[in-house]
């Protein structure tokens, strides 16, 4: 059996499971190969395909190119959105996903909040460069913060604010008054969360209802010195829109873990503006989740080779 793990960017992989144990051919890739041709020749052969969540798309045309292809194992729970999975299953292939940790990207979202009010990025560049202190922080109690979305992840971020002294408000298309007031927050309409948040945070599914969800008009409504953090997905954002109310500075500015092309390219503009913070969509690479990832995946392809029953996804 020949198996591929995609987007090993820190190629841990090997040393995270047990993979031995399938006496298999294992190829891990550590760089992302975006162009499809590229990508179909390098897993030529290849039975099983570990994909790193959402950052290989797997569409109908690049599975039609691998005849070989028995299993796709997703890490990171029963969503993948670039895994035609439909496409998938007219080709006997199963697709099949792994557990997942929802804590760490909770974690990531305030280092992204605090580094933000504190100018965290900038100050630390000074340090470095032999400066001292360059501006003034903002503190975060009595200040209100903003979810878009009180499942799981955002239930753990509110926790964090109210300990933070904040008030939290929250809306989602499904969210009620009563299922809020269970975390001690209070349900809104979009236009008063995004008018009355100094924080407003995204913790929404990618989906058709909420791709572009926050446009123009929706960056319009908030205040001028209020901060967007997104730790969910980039084109749940308009990064357009988000790019030009950061160049013209009608908002505080924007803490973002993802992006609408991931990797962001080299010469993105969102990488030079300074009214943001960036990092590289890490907000579930921690120990503990790889490790969830790739024991799950190891136990699926077990499963697969003796007919065992595996987590599959379910076909749209």
């Amino acid at each position: 059996m020949k198996i591929a793990i995609l987007d090993d960017y820190q190629n841990v992989a090997l040393g995270l499971a047990d993979w031995a144990s399938l006496g298999a051919d294992v190829e891990v890739f550590t760089e992302h190969i975006g162009d499809q041709d590229e990508l179909a020749r390098r897993l030529a052969g290849a039975e099983v395909v570990v994909a790193m969540r959402e950052r290989t798309p797997l569409p109908a045309e690049l599975l039609a190119k691998l005849p070989d292809l028995g299993l796709i194992i997703s890490t990171g729970g029963p969503r993948n959105p670039s895994i035609d999975i439909k496409a998938a299953a007219e080709r006997g292939v199963v697709v099949s996903h792994t557990g997942y940790l929802p804590h760490p990207a909770a974690e990531l979202t305030w280092a992204l909040i605090l580094a933000a009010v504190r100018g965290v990025p900038a100050e630390e560049r000074s340090m470095r460069e032999g400066g001292w202190q360059l501006g003034i922080g903002t503190g975060l109690h009595g200040r209100t913060l903003g979810l878009l979305g009180l499942g799981r992840l955002g239930a753990k971020v509110a926790r964090v604010g109210q300990a933070f002294g904040m008030r939290t408000i929250a809306w989602s298309q499904n969210l009620t008054a009563e299922k809020a007031a269970e975390h001690d927050v209070t349900a809104v309409s979009k236009e008063q969360l995004l008018s009355e948040s100094d924080i407003v945070t995204v913790h929404l599914v990618l989906s058709r209802r909420s791709r572009g969800l926050i446009g123009a008009a929706e960056l319009a409504q908030m205040k001028p010195d209020a901060w967007l953090v997104n730790t969910s997905r980039g084109p749940i954002v308009d990064q357009d829109a988000l790019l030009d109310a950061l160049r013209e500075r009608r908002i505080g500015g924007a803490a973002l873990d993802v992006f609408e092309q991931e990797p962001l390219p080299a010469d993105h503009p969102l990488r030079s503006l300074p009214n943001t913070v960036l990092t590289p969509h890490i907000g579930y690479v921690t120990r503990e989740v790889y490790e969830v990832f790739y024991r799950d995946a190891v136990e699926d392809i077990a499963a697969y080779r003796a007919g065992a029953p595996i987590r599959v996804m379910p076909v749209p």
